[in-house]
């Protein structure tokens, strides 16, 4: 069978910075504590009239002028992300209005950070089946917006932003997503990562924000992700020698490198310079609009020292909400 492959790459990041300074004049924290703990210095905010559809519909005009294609041929759209513009309608359905995509059919999918890789598993099911040729894989987040500005532990790590790619049967059996792995821990002492309800004097109603236990989430991921990321090597039947670049949700710095470090320790090997392209530091964490957003930026050569070139072997793989994990093979 063909390999299903990313025929356009977009992105959009909201145009206002955070800088760790301008947080530190509303929270007690430094530049050096927020830098030191997570790699961070400055995200993108969304503006107050920017909802998640509203930067999703960017990355995705982009992404479709980028594939040289037109917003009717495209089949599907699927969009992950974790901030919705409401419970419902679908987010994707907003797009697919925003864009004029009118021949697209629409939907959301839920999976913690890693709804972008879920979205690109699932759409590739689509065009595989041969129902859908062209199909919308978005990564979004306002989720700034439901982060507590006085709860200093979270609301210092996240970002906005969105990353979309169209997917499609490349007709080749050299290029494409090679493989992919995904496992859930739900068990208890799996939530680390969920929504806290309190109440709040000043809108006199309960309002609910991100909470996380960033210690045991931390220590979930250097236990789980770098298995997940040699079982879809080596499902795939990729020599780990053979892997360019590893793009990998953009978390924490840290433990982004402590992740890779483990990864490459399970076939006895040391890191190799260069392998992990990393935004973090500009963008913080954008959440499921990590994965694409890195995506387009290296495509288009616009972090340093990093490219990706026809024929490379790259490596997803993210963490998140649930607990979730999962991992994909790509040729370039």
């Amino acid at each position: 069978m063909n390999k299903i492959g990313i025929l356009g790459v977009g992105s959009y990041l909201p145009e206002k910075k955070v800088t760790n300074f301008d947080l530190a004049k509303i929270l007690d924290t430094s530049d050096e504590w927020i830098r030191a703990r997570t790699g961070i210095k400055e995200r993108r905010f969304a503006s107050p009239d920017q909802a998640a559809s509203d930067l999703a519909a960017n990355a995705a005009e982009r992404a479709i002028k980028d594939a040289g294609i037109s917003q009717e041929d495209i089949d599907l759209i699927i969009v992950g992300t974790n901030s919705p513009d409401t419970l419902y309608p679908a987010t994707a359905c907003l797009v697919q209005d925003k864009i004029g995509a009118k021949n697209a059919a629409a939907f959301d999918l839920q999976a913690g950070c890693t709804g972008w890789v879920y979205a690109s598993i699932v759409g590739a099911q689509f065009i595989k089946t041969g129902m859908y040729k062209h199909v919308l894989v978005i990564g979004v987040e306002a989720i700034t917006k439901m982060v507590d500005e006085k709860d200093r532990d979270t609301y210092v790590l996240f970002g906005d932003g969105a990353g979309a790619t169209i997917i499609e049967d490349t007709e080749q059996e050299d290029t494409g997503i090679i493989g992919n792995k995904s496992a859930t821990y739900a068990t208890d002492e799996a939530y680390y990562l969920a929504f806290e309800a309190s109440y709040n004097q000043e809108l006199q109603r309960e309002t609910r924000y991100i909470k996380m236990n960033g210690r045991m989430i931390y220590n979930f991921a250097l236990t789980y992700v770098p298995q997940a990321m040699k079982d879809c090597l080596d499902e795939s039947g990729i020599d780990i020698k053979d892997l360019k670049k590893i793009f990998i949700h953009q978390a924490n710095e840290k433990m982004d490198q402590a992740i890779c470090e483990r990864f490459y320790k399970l076939y006895d090997l040391e890191m190799p310079e260069n392998v992990m392209p990393m935004s973090i530091a500009e963008l913080g964490n954008s959440s499921v609009a990590t994965l694409p957003t890195l995506l387009d930026l290296v495509k288009r050569k616009q972090i340093e020292n990093q490219e990706i070139n026809k024929g490379d072997i790259v490596l997803f793989a993210s963490v998140g909400a649930g607990m979730n994990i999962n991992a994909l093979t790509y040729k370039i």
